[in-house]
């Protein structure tokens, strides 16, 4: 048991160098979100609150902190597309993150192919092996214990067409260590990647 603890109180502050809230709760999958507003301009950015959050139907979310141009675009057509962020792409995401006006399309502005959908109208990301299109289901600004609106917003969405890259489909299992996932952590820039030395297989007991 460990006995040398540091403790606080969120709202009095950390106390440290660095808020470690998002070291502690990750590495965290990256929401790479296209998205496309009524007019047809594209945008492609990464988000770090992303997860999934439901099989059947399966439902897939992320968080918006501040209302950027995802979420009015979302707001505007309730459709999305996420993109699985990998290692090889890794230059081309950080690019997208760039704080560039609304008119600006990240897709030219990382040098990625946007890709026709076939169930929604925003593309995807041709490059990236993994691919969800999705329609919204609930966008939820968050509140905290006092009730009080906070400036981010949980956008869901069902996942109504999948599209993975058949070299990653072993045997018809999908092959999770081998598609080089990279997944978001602490610090200002730190990512870690998704590889056959981290997997290891554990039994649920009956």
């Amino acid at each position: 048991m460990t006995t040398d603890i540091h403790s606080y109180e969120p709202r009095l502050g950390h106390g440290l160098p660095h808020d470690p809230f998002n070291a502690i709760v990750g590495p965290r999958p990256i929401g790479w979100i296209s998205t496309q507003n009524a007019a047809g301009a594209r945008n492609l950015a990464p988000y770090s609150f992303f997860n999934a959050f439901n099989y059947v139907p399966p439902i897939v979310g992320f968080a918006s902190i501040g209302a950027k141009d995802t979420l009015r675009n979302i707001e505007a057509t309730g459709e999305f597309v996420w993109n699985l962020a990998t290692r090889e792409l890794a230059e081309a995401m950080n690019q997208s993150c760039a704080a560039v006006p609304p008119e600006v399309n990240e897709f030219e502005l990382a040098g990625l192919t946007p890709l026709p959908s076939e169930k929604v109208r925003p593309p995807r990301v041709a490059e990236s092996p993994v691919t969800f299109e999705c329609r919204s289901t609930q966008i939820l600004q968050l509140q905290g214990i006092d009730g009080a609106k906070v400036p981010t917003w949980l956008v869901l969405g069902e996942v109504v067409a999948v599209h993975i890259a058949k070299t990653l489909l072993k045997d018809g299992v999908y092959d999770t260590a081998g598609a080089g996932h990279i997944l978001r952590a602490g610090g200002p820039a730190d990512y870690f990647t998704v590889g056959p030395e981290q997997l290891f297989k554990m039994r649920r007991p009956r």
